[in-house]
């Protein structure tokens, strides 16, 4: 990879530890509303907006079966909804509910819960520059997204 250095490798996985670290810590102590892994694919089906079942797995990095078995149990649970895709007759998309929307507000919530008592306890400066990294994370993934668009 021309121009990048050690140094950036190092602070590359330095920076994706400690973002793993941190969301298994908030995971953990979080009073979820559902269990992390769906919670985790209500978040992606928000993401896509709506989506097939194939794009979600692969996204998820899972195999078609076990996606659609997660996805049943979210439909069962009136959180997702599948509809015919009007572009394949073969397939469906998925998306979310009202239901399935709140529940993702209020797992991330709960999570906030945990993270905001250590947020509380940073000084404006540091708070300050959270709230730059936040910035700048959310600038790295578009400008991810659209490199591997263009790949």
């Amino acid at each position: 990879m021309e121009g990048v250095t050690r140094s950036d490798d190092d602070l590359g996985i330095r920076f994706l530890s400690a973002v793993a670290r941190l969301n298994r810590w908030v995971n953990k102590h979080a009073d979820l509303p559902v269990p992390h892994a769906q919670a985790r694919l209500l978040s992606l089906v928000e993401e896509f907006g709506t989506a097939r079942i194939g794009e979600l797995a692969a996204a998820d990095h899972c195999s078609q079966p076990t996606m659609t078995t997660q996805v049943q149990r979210l439909e069962a649970a009136g959180l997702l909804r599948r509809t015919a895709d009007d572009t394949d007759a073969r397939a469906s998309l998925v998306a979310l509910t009202p239901a399935g929307a709140a529940a993702l507000e209020d797992a991330r919530r709960a999570r906030a819960a945990v993270f905001g008592p250590v947020l509380d306890e940073l000084d404006p400066a540091d708070r300050e520059a959270m709230s730059r990294m936040v910035a700048l994370t959310d600038d790295l993934l578009r400008r991810g997204r659209e490199a591997r668009e263009t790949d």
